[in-house]
């Protein structure tokens, strides 16, 4: 086992890119961050660039624009890379998935490896969903 794989046991970190969402995920998000959940507690810190994570956290529906946009951030992380859809936009695209500025959901522009499905999810879903992120990791 190489040196990167047990840093990513340890300690995950984490970019937010939101695609086009109505916020309601992203303040949930936020609110993980808070002591009454503490997402940090399981190693996981927020990252102001896709250079430095190891997570991607991909909130809203992905549009048309933001198809190659996607595509870039998603290459310009460090590898191993694993994407988390948060919420039903970003899982299936939910009402707006006939919509004629969607670009198709997420799974079909870049590879994602956890589903946490809700509109919006809550905080306790989130965390479930990290949980099966780093079961994921570890194994």
């Amino acid at each position: 086992m190489d040196i990167k794989t047990k840093a990513l046991k340890k300690s995950l970190w984490v970019f937010h890119l939101s695609v086009g969402s109505c916020n309601n995920c992203d303040i949930e998000i936020l609110d993980c961050l808070t002591p009454k959940f503490d997402i940090e507690r399981f190693g996981m810190v927020l990252v102001g660039s896709p250079r430095h994570a190891d997570v991607l956290l991909v909130t809203g529906i992905v549009t048309k624009k933001n198809v190659e946009r996607v595509k870039i951030l998603y290459q310009q992380t460090a590898k191993p890379c694993f994407v988390v859809a948060i919420g039903t936009c970003a899982c299936s695209g939910n009402m707006f998935r006939f919509g004629y500025n969607m670009g198709g959901p997420l799974k079909n522009i870049i590879p994602v490896d956890v589903f946490i499905p809700g509109c919006p999810p809550t905080p306790a879903a989130m965390l479930a969903g990290i949980t099966k992120l780093l079961n994921k990791v570890k194994e």
